[in-house]
Protein backbone atom coordinates (compact mmCIF):
# COMPACT_ATOMS: atom_id res chain seq x y z
CA UNK A 1 0.00 0.00 0.00
CA UNK A 2 1.42 3.37 -1.01
CA UNK A 3 1.79 6.07 1.58
CA UNK A 4 -0.09 9.34 1.10
CA UNK A 5 3.21 11.24 1.23
CA UNK A 6 4.71 9.32 -1.73
CA UNK A 7 2.84 11.54 -4.19
CA UNK A 8 3.50 14.73 -2.27
CA UNK A 9 4.69 17.72 -4.26
CA UNK A 10 7.24 19.92 -2.56
CA UNK A 11 7.00 23.60 -3.27
CA UNK A 12 9.50 26.44 -3.28
CA UNK A 13 8.28 30.02 -3.06
CA UNK A 14 10.09 33.02 -4.51
CA UNK A 15 8.88 36.01 -2.52
CA UNK A 16 8.00 39.50 -3.72
CA UNK A 17 10.77 42.05 -3.55
CA UNK A 18 9.61 45.28 -1.91
CA UNK A 19 13.10 46.81 -1.67
CA UNK A 20 12.33 49.30 -4.47
CA UNK A 21 8.68 49.99 -3.68
CA UNK A 22 5.39 48.23 -4.25
CA UNK A 23 5.76 47.48 -7.97
CA UNK A 24 5.42 43.76 -8.71
CA UNK A 25 8.95 42.37 -8.63
CA UNK A 26 10.29 39.09 -7.29
CA UNK A 27 13.51 38.26 -5.47
CA UNK A 28 16.29 36.83 -7.62
CA UNK A 29 17.88 35.00 -4.68
CA UNK A 30 18.45 31.36 -5.62
CA UNK A 31 16.46 28.97 -3.36
CA UNK A 32 18.67 26.29 -1.81
CA UNK A 33 15.95 23.68 -2.50
CA UNK A 34 16.70 24.01 -6.22
CA UNK A 35 20.44 23.33 -5.81
CA UNK A 36 21.48 20.54 -8.18
CA UNK A 37 18.17 20.70 -10.05
CA UNK A 38 18.65 23.83 -12.14
CA UNK A 39 21.50 26.27 -12.62
CA UNK A 40 21.54 29.53 -10.74
CA UNK A 41 21.89 31.50 -13.97
CA UNK A 42 18.83 29.80 -15.54
CA UNK A 43 16.77 30.53 -12.44
CA UNK A 44 17.93 34.16 -12.27
CA UNK A 45 17.21 34.70 -15.97
CA UNK A 46 13.70 33.30 -15.55
CA UNK A 47 12.93 35.56 -12.57
CA UNK A 48 14.48 38.56 -14.31
CA UNK A 49 12.30 37.98 -17.38
CA UNK A 50 9.16 37.58 -15.21
CA UNK A 51 10.06 40.87 -13.51
CA UNK A 52 10.43 42.51 -16.93
CA UNK A 53 6.91 41.44 -17.90
CA UNK A 54 5.51 43.17 -14.82
CA UNK A 55 7.62 46.29 -15.40
CA UNK A 56 6.31 46.48 -18.97
CA UNK A 57 2.71 45.83 -17.87
CA UNK A 58 2.77 48.66 -15.34
CA UNK A 59 4.48 51.16 -17.63
CA UNK A 60 2.49 54.23 -18.56
CA UNK A 61 3.17 55.77 -21.96
CA UNK A 62 1.33 57.84 -24.53
CA UNK A 63 -0.32 54.82 -26.12
CA UNK A 64 -1.72 53.54 -22.82
CA UNK A 65 -3.02 57.01 -21.96
CA UNK A 66 -4.70 57.21 -25.37
CA UNK A 67 -6.30 53.76 -24.87
CA UNK A 68 -7.49 54.87 -21.44
CA UNK A 69 -9.11 58.00 -22.89
CA UNK A 70 -10.77 56.02 -25.68
CA UNK A 71 -12.04 53.50 -23.15
CA UNK A 72 -13.49 56.30 -21.04
CA UNK A 73 -15.19 57.87 -24.07
CA UNK A 74 -16.79 54.54 -25.00
CA UNK A 75 -17.99 53.81 -21.47
CA UNK A 76 -15.24 51.17 -21.24
CA UNK A 77 -17.00 49.15 -23.94
CA UNK A 78 -13.69 49.29 -25.81
CA UNK A 79 -12.33 46.64 -23.42
CA UNK A 80 -14.91 44.13 -24.67
CA UNK A 81 -13.16 44.30 -28.04
CA UNK A 82 -9.54 45.01 -27.11
CA UNK A 83 -7.33 43.66 -24.33
CA UNK A 84 -5.74 46.19 -22.02
CA UNK A 85 -1.98 46.62 -22.15
CA UNK A 86 -1.75 44.82 -18.80
CA UNK A 87 -3.80 41.86 -20.10
CA UNK A 88 -1.58 41.60 -23.19
CA UNK A 89 1.53 41.53 -21.00
CA UNK A 90 0.02 38.89 -18.71
CA UNK A 91 -0.81 36.69 -21.72
CA UNK A 92 2.82 37.00 -22.83
CA UNK A 93 3.92 36.14 -19.29
CA UNK A 94 1.71 33.03 -19.31
CA UNK A 95 3.19 31.96 -22.64
CA UNK A 96 6.73 32.57 -21.34
CA UNK A 97 6.10 30.47 -18.22
CA UNK A 98 4.59 27.70 -20.34
CA UNK A 99 7.65 27.72 -22.64
CA UNK A 100 10.06 27.74 -19.67
CA UNK A 101 8.25 24.78 -18.12
CA UNK A 102 8.27 22.82 -21.38
CA UNK A 103 11.89 23.46 -22.34
CA UNK A 104 13.74 23.90 -19.05
CA UNK A 105 11.85 23.21 -15.83
CA UNK A 106 9.66 20.15 -16.55
CA UNK A 107 12.57 18.02 -17.87
CA UNK A 108 14.31 18.65 -14.53
CA UNK A 109 11.27 17.65 -12.46
CA UNK A 110 10.18 21.23 -11.75
CA UNK A 111 7.18 23.36 -12.69
CA UNK A 112 6.68 27.11 -12.35
CA UNK A 113 3.21 28.31 -11.36
CA UNK A 114 2.32 31.76 -12.63
CA UNK A 115 2.39 34.47 -9.97
CA UNK A 116 -1.04 35.52 -11.30
CA UNK A 117 -2.42 32.26 -9.84
CA UNK A 118 -0.94 33.13 -6.44
CA UNK A 119 -2.27 36.67 -6.16
CA UNK A 120 1.05 38.22 -7.25
CA UNK A 121 2.47 37.29 -3.84
CA UNK A 122 4.96 34.61 -4.89
CA UNK A 123 6.35 32.62 -7.78
CA UNK A 124 5.66 29.02 -6.85
CA UNK A 125 8.00 26.32 -8.14
CA UNK A 126 6.78 22.77 -7.70
CA UNK A 127 9.34 20.01 -7.23
CA UNK A 128 7.73 16.95 -8.79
Amino acid sequence: MAHANSNRINKVFVQRDYSEGTAVQFQKKFPLELEGRISRSSFEQTVQKINQFFTEAEKTDGASLCRGCCACLTGYLLYFCVDTHYEKCMKKLGQFIHEQNESLYNPKGLAIVSPMERGLRVIEIEIL
